[in-house]
Parts: C-alpha cells; sequence; structure tokens
C-alpha cells in the first residue's frame, strides 16, 4: 500500500511564500514522476508542476517564475517552494505520484489535499 502525506498548506498574505512538502511511504520500486496539482470548487483538477526521476521538470504557464519544484529521491520526497503568491493561487493542493510497486506499473496515487489561502 501506497501513502502520500501533504504538509505545508496555509494561509498567507499576497507576495508571500509557502513551502509544500508531499512524502511518498510504502512498498514503492520506484517513483517514475511526482507533481502537484490545485483545485477549486467547480473547476477542473489542474496541473501546476511536475518533476521526473531525472529531474525533468513542467510548470504551469501561470506560476512559472514563482514556484520551484524539487525532489529528494533518496527520501521519497517532492516539495514546491511558492514564491509571489497571488489571490488566484488559492485551492487545495494535492500531490500525485506516479510510480511502481511489486503489484502495479506506472500507477497513479494522491494524497489527500492541503489548502492553501493567500489573501488580497
Amino acid at each position: 500500500q501506497v501513502q502520500l502525506v501533504e504538509s505545508g498548506g496555509g494561509l498567507v498574505q499576497a507576495g508571500g511564500s509557502l513551502t509544500l512538502s508531499c512524502a511518498a511511504s510504502g512498498s514503492i520500486l520506484r517513483i517514475n514522476a511526482m507533481g502537484w496539482y490545485r483545485e477549486n470548487p467547480g473547476k477542473q483538477r489542474e496541473l501546476v508542476a511536475a518533476i521526473t526521476l531525472g529531474g525533468g521538470t513542467a510548470y504551469a504557464n501561470a506560476v512559472r517564475g514563482r514556484f520551484t519544484i524539487s525532489a529528494d529521491n533518496a527520501k521519497n520526497t517532492v516539495y514546491l517552494q511558492m514564491n509571489s503568491l497571488k489571490s488566484e493561487d488559492t485551492a487545495v493542493y494535492y500531490c500525485n505520484a506516479n510510480l511502481i510497486t511489486m503489484a502495479t506499473t506506472g500507477s497513479d496515487y494522491w494524497g489527500q489535499g492541503t489548502r492553501v489561502t493567500v489573501s488580497s
């Protein structure tokens, strides 16, 4: 069984910073990629940033230049450093991991979500 545990969300003023963390645990053979998505009520969950095992990264246009994704492969942990936060960054942020276990190949797992609220 795989678990993704997120932390670091909260309330911050516009222009401020937050760092989200997500640690994956369980019977993991290899993590192919990890990423962060966000969701607001009535809207589709959208990709914020992702990082591959090899260190390749991708960002949504709305956050490029303000957010930085990084990973500690030894700890199966991914981070999202969010700077210059805007009110439109307010959302529930979900961690995602595409990984391989003894029972599955290339399956997606999700964290429980952590809320980020940016006050203007």
